[in-house]
């Protein structure tokens, strides 16, 4: 069982909209659903919209204020349960697109699955009982109800329009090498935590290529379930145009480029996924790491799984965050590979590290224990957990010198030397068996950027020139003169 978000952005649609929203009564009867919330925004309609809202309310058995006091541009008109459904009835003051409907009704959104609906009869809501299972079943991140894919109905209709809608599936495709069949359609369903950690800037159809680039970015498992289609047509009521269609083109563009996918939070994720921009630089990493791996191993500190999908398969391998984001993408890793597993763990509490019979024989820690206040601790918690012949392999930036500004945001509380690693190893119970000086190609852009420039990011287009120059890079880096801007330290127990 799972709980539904029902996002409906209306705007003039007085004719349709009782009769869209009774029809979503239908969700009733699902059997997989146990919690249903529909969101209606009323986008500052100008025709008798208002007035068939508040009358479906009324109906509802819902009080109704006009008089409620617009908050962040928004008011709410009406909320109430009417059996196993809650309804929220808002304003917008003023027009935003439904771009800007969405993202103030996904505010309001407290279910597990968050799917949008349109506030006329296009779609049938008896479709989305079919896209919710796909979540419950397959562990989907994502499931776009397709027009296209073979559904029970589709009212033959506007096949130049069709035309346009292939367009911009296959551009889209072409950009996030997905086979989608239609991703302009409305019924896109989306874990409500992962759409609430997308930042969504397109008021207007836009937003279609916008989410759909997004989530592929982000790793997303996307499905696919066919859905019946009744088009209207223009003298019906429809109002994507041609010039939606151009302003799609240009957003499959601007999105294809861009890479903001993560809304500002806590762990960095903004920054770190930038860094994670450069592939070549991440099989760098994970050839110099993989001969010292074990067959039980122990990630912490996985990310997104860009170095876990380096070192995978093994016999057993955990991979670890503590980034709640982070973990939901690495679950989506576990599905077809039994050997992964995907948990919380935080390097600085014991009791949050997986216990295997035996022990893991390597425990991979990198970029991890520079963001803790105890470190030793931390090292302490990893020989716990190892067997008495395994291994850790600890990743660490190197250089006091050079801490700066991307330090700081990056939430680095030290940078370490080999004297400082070997000593803190020792302290912690730990010989080491080999010290790595890795990247030294990184320093003097580090220097720059964070101790010259004073930088905050790294720019876009230094993280296509590294991903792009790794392979220069990795013939060059011992023959520089430069030191390493990491430490990599192959740990045994003593």
């Amino acid at each position: 069982m799972t709980s539904l978000s029902v996002l409906v952005p209306v705007y003039n649609e007085q004719h349709l909209v009782a009769a869209s929203l009774g029809r979503l009564g239908a969700l009733e009867s699902s059997p997989h659903l146990d919690q249903i919330q529909v969101i209606v925004v009323d986008d500052c309609s100008t025709d008798g919209t208002p007035e068939e809202l508040h009358a479906f309310a009324t109906k509802l058995g819902l009080a109704w204020r006009d008089d409620a006091a617009p908050v962040d541009g928004a008011s709410v008109l009406a909320t109430g349960r009417v059996r196993k459904t809650d309804w929220v009835f808002l304003r917008h003051a003023r027009n935003g697109g439904k771009g800007s409907a969405i993202r103030t009704a996904l505010a309001h959104a407290q279910c597990a699955i968050t799917v949008i609906h349109d506030a006329d009869l296009e779609y049938n809501p008896r479709d989305l009982d079919r896209i919710v299972r796909v979540f419950v079943e397959e562990r989907a991140d994502a499931v776009f109800g397709s027009r296209f894919a073979g559904g029970e109905v589709r009212r033959a209709l506007l096949f130049r329009h069709e035309l346009g809608n292939r367009l911009i599936t296959f551009l889209t495709n072409c950009v996030t090498n997905l086979n989608l069949t239609d991703i302009e359609t409305c019924y896109k369903a989306v874990r409500t935590d992962l759409l609430r950690s997308i930042p969504l800037v397109s008021n207007d159809f836009r937003l279609e290529p916008e989410l759909a680039i997004k989530l592929a970015k982000r790793g997303a498992r996307i499905f696919e379930v066919p859905i019946s289609y009744a088009g209207r047509t223009y003298q019906e009521g429809k109002k994507i145009n041609w010039r939606d269609g151009v302003g799609a083109l240009a957003a499959i563009v601007r999105f294809g480029i861009s890479d903001n996918l993560f809304t500002a939070d806590e762990h960095g994720s903004h920054t770190l996924n930038r860094l994670s921009r450069a592939p070549r630089f991440n099989a760098w990493m994970g050839d110099v790491v993989r001969p010292h791996c074990g067959q039980r191993v122990l990630e912490i500190g996985s990310g997104t799984g860009n170095l876990t999908r380096e070192l995978i398969p093994r016999e057993l391998y955990y991979a670890s965050d503590i980034n709640p984001l982070y973990l939901d993408s690495l679950k989506g890793l576990t599905h077809d590979r039994p050997y992964l597993h995907a948990t919380l763990t935080d390097v600085t509490k014991a009791e949050t590290f997986p216990q295997v019979p035996g022990g893991f024989d390597t425990v991979v820690c990198l970029n991890v224990i520079e963001h803790v206040d105890d470190d030793r601790g931390a090292l302490e918690n990893i020989r716990r957990v190892l067997a008495a012949n395994g291994r850790a392999i600890i990743l660490v930036p190197h250089g006091p010198q050079i801490h700066g500004t991307l330090d700081e945001v990056l939430g680095h509380r030290r940078r370490y030397t080999v004297e400082s690693l070997q000593q803190l190893a020792e302290q912690a119970g730990f010989s080491v068996r080999q010290t790595i000086l890795f990247n030294r190609t990184g320093w003097p852009a580090w220097w720059l950027n964070g101790k010259v420039l004073k930088r905050k990011t790294f720019g876009l287009g230094q993280i296509v020139a590294l991903n792009t120059l790794t392979p220069v890079f990795r013939r060059i880096d011992e023959r520089l003169p430069f030191p390493p801007l990491s430490l990599i330290a192959v740990l045994e127990p003593r």
